[in-house]
Formats: structure tokens, sequence, C-alpha cells
């Protein structure tokens, strides 16, 4: 004799909701009106209402319990909310379901988390337009090149903010601050003088304590941009790329003697008319152009000999005049172009914040690609402006605590995923008990237990 048995799925403690309908707000009347017949598109079965072949869910917990289990439930894939809202209308209906959804989806911790991106969000601010050539000067360094001959791997540059005059300087990147300041001193303050100010990254040489003072006492004031964020020293990268691009058009097929070829990548540079100003950094600087092979035949010299010094001096202010004009006509220019899309994000020292973990800042965090996007929560300690917050972070990040605000995102509270997980697949003892004997709100909870069943089988 063969035993058969059969095993089933079974909807355990939806009952409950047969109660609910009646007093429902979205629901109570057409509950009452379909117990008769159908009405449009609903009609009761067993007790339950039904729109077609969903079934109706009435304003209850159970609402936000069938988000969650569709949304990140045990094989769920914690999708968004187009594929979340397509899964639950599957089965089951109830007015204004999608801005459920949406707002459910919004508070998971475990999707701000792994699905953090930078955010579209701080307006480009572009600094202020100097005066004149050599008061205020960016400073930055180009690192992994080939070791030379003579030991160097890395460059200095430093840029004019007025005039964009370059000076490429051959360095190591092992040079501590007292190395970086005389290579300062013997290449670009002997030729121009202390500027007003230095906007550099947030590199360790630049944070010493002796690179700080050293300054201090010249009177001169540090102004660093936000971390890993090269909006406000964009000059700089834009000038590394050019150098870089000229570079390769002149070094060895060894590429060892980029060192020696700095000079004349650095003359060629300040000698092409930049984009910004329409003139030469040379020219800005000094007023003409120095000259060039091709001007050394005697028909090009065509520029007048005797000048006076005051028609002089005035040639000069005006042309300080016009490059001011052309750089604030570009920078004009390039924020419209860089704002769009953009938005306003304000956040106040003591809001929780998502950072987003850059590859390039956080190295460790991001070893794979299996690693979340984001951590946190973690506090705003001081609001520096709208585009730079510094946030309370651990010292063993090893990284600077001020954050540019695309990598910041609002942390959103949530209730306790585990906690409601438990809840809602409760067995044993609790699954034995009658819905009549339950409280409303734990028979809400207990609404889901296994959303794989097939329920048109109800």
């Amino acid at each position: 004799m063969i035993l058969l048995s059969a095993m089933e799925t079974k909807l355990i403690g939806f009952g409950y909701l047969k109660e609910l309908y009646k007093d429902d707000e979205d629901f109570g009347a057409i509950f009452v009106q379909c117990a008769q017949q159908a009405i449009d598109r609903f009609h009761q079965v067993n007790g339950f209402l039904f729109r077609d072949s969903k079934l109706c869910i009435p304003r209850s917990s159970t609402r936000e319990l069938l988000i969650r289990e569709v949304h990140g439930g045990g094989i769920a894939g914690h999708f968004g909310v187009d594929k979340t809202l397509a899964m639950l209308q599957e089965h089951f209906y109830w007015p204004r379901m999608e801005k459920q959804v949406r707002g459910l989806i919004a508070r998971c911790a475990t999707c701000q988390q792994a699905k953090s991106r930078v955010q579209p969000q701080g307006l480009y601010t572009p600094l202020p337009v100097p005066e004149r050539p050599w008061e205020h000067v960016s400073m930055d360094f180009v690192l992994g090149l080939p070791r030379t001959q003579r030991r160097k791997d890395s460059i200095m540059v430093v840029v004019d903010r007025f005039s964009k005059m370059a000076h490429f300087i051959p360095c190591q990147k092992t040079d501590d601050a007292t190395n970086v300041a005389d290579l300062y001193f013997r290449e670009v303050l002997r030729l121009h003088g202390v500027p007003k100010s230095i906007v550099s990254d947030r590199d360790t040489k630049f944070l010493s304590y002796f690179w700080k003072t050293l300054w201090h006492k010249l009177g001169t004031k540090l102004v660093f941009s936000t971390a890993y964020h090269p909006q406000t020293d964009g000059q700089t990268e834009v000038v590394n790329r050019t150098m870089a691009a000229i570079l390769r058009t002149l070094v060895s097929k060894n590429q060892k003697d980029w060192d020696i070829k700095l000079a004349h990548a650095e003359f060629a540079y300040n000698r092409a008319p930049s984009s910004t100003t329409k003139s030469s950094p040379f020219q800005v600087v000094y007023g003409l152009n120095p000259l060039v092979p091709v001007e050394l035949m005697p028909a090009s010299d065509m520029r007048s000999v005797s000048r006076d010094a005051e028609e002089r001096a005035k040639e000069m202010r005006l042309l300080h005049e016009k490059t001011r004009a052309q750089i604030e006509k570009a920078n004009q220019r390039y924020t419209e172009r860089a704002n769009r899309g953009r938005r306003v994000k304000i956040f106040q020292p003591g809001d929780l914040l998502w950072i987003q973990l850059r590859k390039d800042r956080f190295p460790g965090k991001r070893k794979n690609k299996l690693m979340p996007h984001a951590e946190g929560p973690f506090k705003i300690v001081e609001r520096i402006n709208d585009n730079a917050y510094k946030i309370d972070l651990p010292g063993d990040y090893g990284v600077s605590a001020t954050f540019n605000v695309q990598d910041l995102m609002s942390f959103v509270w949530d209730d306790d995923d585990e906690s409601l997980r438990a809840n809602s697949f409760q067995q044993g003892e609790d699954d034995t008990k009658t819905d009549d004997n339950l409280p409303q709100s734990t028979r809400s909870k207990r609404g889901v237990s296994l959303l794989a069943c097939d329920l048109a089988s109800t």
C-alpha cells in the first residue's frame, strides 16, 4: 500500500482583512455594495474584496508589510520603485500605492547604502577674479610619473589665477613641506613675489604645521579647496591636462627625460593664447610676447621700439582690465553651463548623512564592486559653505573630514527591518491562534507569511 501525502502553501494572517473592509475609507462603500452583486471591476470572493484578480488591501500596516516583503524580503532584490510597484500590482490593489512605495523605498537603509551615487547638488561657485597677476595662485601636484635619472617622479604645478601663467617644477613624491617650500621660493617667489592666497588640495604637505606656520609669518592666507572635488580649483586641473598633452609630444620612447623637457613645455604653454583671457600668459604679465624663431626675421619685427613709460603703463592697465573682463565673462559662461541640472542642497549642523565612498578617496572601502557605495550615518559638525561640510568622521578612516555636498546624502530614518521581518514570519504556536483572538495591531503585523503563494487560489 502506498501512502500519498500532499503539501500546499497557505495564506496565514489575511483573515482579519474581512473585518477591516466595512469601516475602511477606501473600500468600505464598495465592499457593502459588492455583497449583493459585483460593481464595475470589484467583486467579493469568500469575504475578500477583489478588483479583477487583485486582492484589495484596506488601510492597515499590511500595506507596508507587503511593500517591504516585495522590495526587500527573503527572496527579493531591493529593486527600485518601478519594479517593486509592478510586482505588487500583479496581486494587490489599493489607492495611491505608488506614493507609498516611493516613500518606503526612500527610507530603505539597505538601498541608501548600496545604491548611493554622487548627487547633482551644490551650485558651481567660482573663486573671485584677481585684480592683477600673481596675487592669487593655485598649486597642485602631478604624481605617478616615470622616475628620471635625476630621481624626479612628480611635478609641482603653480598657476597664476589671473594671467593663467604656469610654472612646471620637477620634484619627488617624498618631498616634505620644507622641500616644497624651498622649491616654491626658488622657482616662483623669486620671480613673482609673495602671493596673497594659495588655493591647493588637501595634500598632507600643505597641512603640516611647518607649512601653515611658514605662510602665516609671510602674511599668506591658505585657501583649501574641498577635498577630492576639483570644482574650486578647476584651473589647475585644466593646466595639468594641457601640460601632460605637451609632454607626451616631447618625451623620448623611454620617457625618462620628461624633467628636461619640462622647460620646453612651460614656455610653449605660457606663449600660447589662453581660451579664457584671449591673450597669452606672457602678454598679460609682461605686456608683450617673447620672441620665437619665426619672429627673428627682419620683416616680422613690426613692434614699436620707442614708447614712453606713461603710454606703456596705460597699455598694461587696459590689458589687465580686458583680461579681468574676459575671466569674468568666461566664469559666468561656465557657471551657467555647470549649474544646469544641479540643485541647491543645504544641510545644517547636527543632520545625519550618508557619505559617498569614492574609490579614489576610500580605496580600502571600495576594493571590489560588491562593497557598498555609501557609509553612515554621520553627523554634520560644521557648515563651511553651501558646498562644503565638516563631518564627524572617525579617525580610522584616515581622510579629511571635509566633504563636498555632492558626496553627501540625507539619512532617512526607518523602522528596524529585522524586527519587522521577525513579526511578519512568526511560526509555531502564534500561527495556530485565530485572528479573532488577536488585537488589530498584532493581526496587521501577521498579515504576510507566505507571499510566494498564488493569490488566485484564495
